[in-house]
């Protein structure tokens, strides 16, 4: 596939970028700044700038395709640039880039007839991540079905972009998959920051205890690209298990009292429900953090 891949150069995007150039798709990283990586062609684009987002998509993406007989479109665009959290950028601007941007990709990728967009949302939807206070879910595990009424500008923004993308898909029959992506961790990370999510379970209380290996949330993307028909859908995307050596059941106790526990939760099970992810589209996570640093339940 021919694909625009927006904030290739992101934590998130730096790996899923090269993983879809690997699987032997062409991607074209549209970002401020370039990733540098040899299977990967860079375009500076403001995603802010409606004329230079329909300009990107509409245009070649690299040298090679001037020796074809007519310029080729993308098959798909995959939009993960945003400002990634707030205390970033002041709150209105956070909201606002990221509002304007998805709404520019959204509208280009739809008129230029590109039948698919899966687009980057997030964990924070639910309200709980950044969160003034102490909040939990109305109940566990939490499924794409919880309320999302954050407080937040980057999490406002990121549920507007859903709607937008909803009306979108709704507009044009095009396939919109967003992606409610957790607490993003790359592999040099395990032994960085895991032991002390492993010494304090309280530190991951606002991610809901779950986590995403890049790895993973690469595989996620390829299986959103691999599966047509589905119209607009979003799905939660985390590891199979909690960030957290702590059990269900101590989580529970500890962290979720008087919160409705709605099925039997397996012994290390995320709290960040991928049944749909499963069902849908064929997710099947392989990392974990247990890999590089053992499981303390063993032995």
């Amino acid at each position: 596939m021919r694909i625009f891949f927006t904030g290739g150069s992101g934590k998130a995007g730096r790996h899923v970028a090269p993983h879809l150039a690997e699987q032997g798709h062409q991607v074209t990283n549209a970002d401020l700044v370039p990733l540098d990586h040899p299977d990967v062609h860079d375009l500076q684009v403001d995603l802010t700038d409606a004329g230079q987002v329909y300009s990107a998509l509409a245009g070649l993406a690299t040298f090679d395709e001037l020796d074809l007989p007519s310029k080729p479109s993308y098959d798909a665009v995959v939009h993960f640039a945003a400002v990634p959290a707030i205390l970033r950028t002041a709150d209105s601007a956070t909201y606002a880039t990221n509002v304007l941007s998805t709404y520019h990709v959204l509208e280009a990728a739809t008129r230029l007839g590109i039948g698919k967009v899966v687009f980057a949302s997030s964990e924070t939807t639910y309200g709980v991540c950044f969160a003034q206070g102490e909040r939990k879910p109305l109940y566990v595990p939490v499924d794409e079905e919880h309320p999302t009424v954050p407080e937040d500008s980057y999490a406002m923004s990121k549920v507007a972009n859903e709607v937008t993308a909803r009306s979108f898909q709704a507009r044009t029959g095009a396939d919109v998959y967003g992606l409610r992506i957790n607490n993003v961790i790359e592999p040099h990370e395990y032994a960085e920051l895991f032991p002390d999510f492993l010494d304090d379970p309280a530190l991951r209380r606002r991610n809901i205890f779950a986590y995403i290996d890049v790895r993973d949330l690469g595989q996620m993307v390829q299986r959103c690209l691999e599966t047509d028909g589905l119209g607009y859908e979003v799905f939660n995307v985390a590891n199979a298990d909690m960030s957290v050596a702590a059990t269900s059941d101590e989580v529970i106790g500890r962290f979720y009292d008087g919160v409705e526990v709605r099925r039997e939760m397996g012994r290390d099970e995320t709290f960040y429900a991928i049944d749909k992810a499963r069902r849908m589209v064929g997710f099947d996570p392989q990392h974990s953090w247990r890999d590089v640093l053992g499981d303390p339940g063993e032995g």
